[in-house]
């Protein structure tokens, strides 16, 4: 009678005459249709055949107003369809979940899915696009149905080799198990996963940590890049950006790009990391220090100072919400690091992204005889091992010139 279809989703209303009811009428369904399985939602309504066939013509009032509650449960699944297509995040157990069904087959998808939907609800952009890039890894994997007791620690181990073979770094298969940790764990509360089956854990799967790379630049570096000039406005200016991130305690371009004059305290731009602002109880303020370099950058790429909410810099406009915002500074980003790039090549440089500016923050003073602690607050770092992570190569060169001074026979 009513039918829709899209973008290999087909949804119809059918009557049920598999089985009839007890009154000898059948059921009235919404029937969904994808990749060949079928999934059948109750309009709450039966007919007999015969009322089935003329319901569409009819207009006695009895029938027209069933047709009319049927078109409504119809109407009511399409929308939610069409909103899961054009997201491109359509499957049964999404549209279940969008429609309020209870998921009685609990997989890898659906797990994430709720997730996913509860960060999406929150605005945690940014976690929400990990869980999204971690579902797509592990289901490029492991296939788009994955019963959770699947995933056990040989299962595991196999994920992670073809991930190592497919060029995934470390860090990124530890963020995606990490996301895939959470989950599991989830199911477990919920009574989806026996805590017998959690396969994460000693004596079981460790997650592999991200080792320390060679990310930071030398102080001569920094003046060859801060000095660098190819003639172009557009290099000009995302290379004082990168300058910018680095003075500024090497800070992340997500807080960099949302800053406002009202950050500016006393000459000091004082920020709490958007990162964290939501994990933890007591949010560590970050000063960094005004330099005329920096105030240079400001007066050349800001914004007048109209208000204390302006934005110090020219790309947000303030209208953005959550997703909006990493959109846009992933573009910003981009940007930045093709300039970077360009500037890496001429001057022989390995590696330089809007990145390196926060690692070389912390090495330089590491280098220069400043204490870790003081490193780790002025980066907002929950705690100490997170900052011997970044400077984890920085140990690396101690090592290298301590074992050179066992042979120092000039000394």
């Amino acid at each position: 009678m009513f039918k829709f279809s899209r973008d290999g989703v087909s949804v119809l209303t059918i009557l049920d005459t598999r089985r009839a009811k007890k009154s000898g009428l059948f059921p009235v369904k919404v029937q969904v249709v994808f990749r060949r399985k079928q999934k059948y939602y109750s309009t709450g309504k039966e007919l007999s055949k015969e009322e089935w066939e003329r319901l569409l013509k009819a207009k006695s009032r009895l029938l027209t107003e069933i047709r009319s509650d049927i078109e409504s449960s119809f109407s009511t699944i399409k929308q939610q369809v069409n909103e899961l297509i054009q997201k491109g995040e359509f499957s049964i157990e999404a549209l279940n979940i969008k429609l309020g069904r209870q998921i009685k087959d609990m997989n890898l998808h659906s797990a994430f899915y709720l997730k996913m939907k509860e960060l999406k609800d929150n605005e945690q952009a940014s976690t929400y696009l990990n869980y999204q890039s971690a579902l797509k890894s592990l289901e490029n994997f492991g296939g788009t149905y994955i019963p959770l007791e699947r995933i056990t620690v040989d299962w595991l181990k196999h994920c992670e080799r073809y991930w190592l073979s497919e060029g995934k770094s470390y860090s990124s298969i530890s963020i995606y198990f990490r996301a895939l940790k959470c989950i599991l764990n989830r199911a477990i509360r919920d009574g989806f996963l026996k805590e017998s089956s959690f396969p994460f854990g000693k004596n079981r799967y460790e997650i592999p940590e991200g080792c320390g790379r060679k990310l930071a630049l030398t102080l001569p570096e920094i003046k060859k890049i801060m000095s660098y000039q190819d003639g172009t406005k557009t290099v000009e200016e995302f290379r004082d950006l990168w300058v910018f991130s680095y003075l500024c305690n090497g800070i992340n371009f997500m807080d960099l790009l949302f800053l406002q004059y009202s950050n500016i305290v006393d000459g000091e731009i004082c920020f709490v990391r958007s990162k964290t602002s939501r994990t933890t109880k007591h949010n560590k303020e970050i000063h960094a220090t005004i330099t005329p370099e920096m105030w240079r950058i400001i007066h050349k790429w800001g914004n007048p100072q109209l208000t204390p909410q302006t934005y110090i810099f020219k790309y947000a406009k303030g209208t953005e919400n959550a997703f909006e915002r990493i959109r846009l500074v992933r573009r910003i980003v981009t940007k930045c690091n093709r300039r970077l790039k360009k500037i890496a090549l001429s001057m022989g440089i390995a590696q330089l992204t809007t990145y390196t500016a926060r690692h070389s923050f912390a090495t330089v003073l590491k280098r220069a005889g400043a204490k870790t602690s003081y490193i780790s607050e002025s980066l907002g770092h929950s705690n100490l091992a997170v900052t011997e992570n970044y400077l984890a190569y920085f140990e690396k060169e101690e090592r290298i010139r301590n074992a050179q001074l066992l042979t120092e026979f000039n000394l």
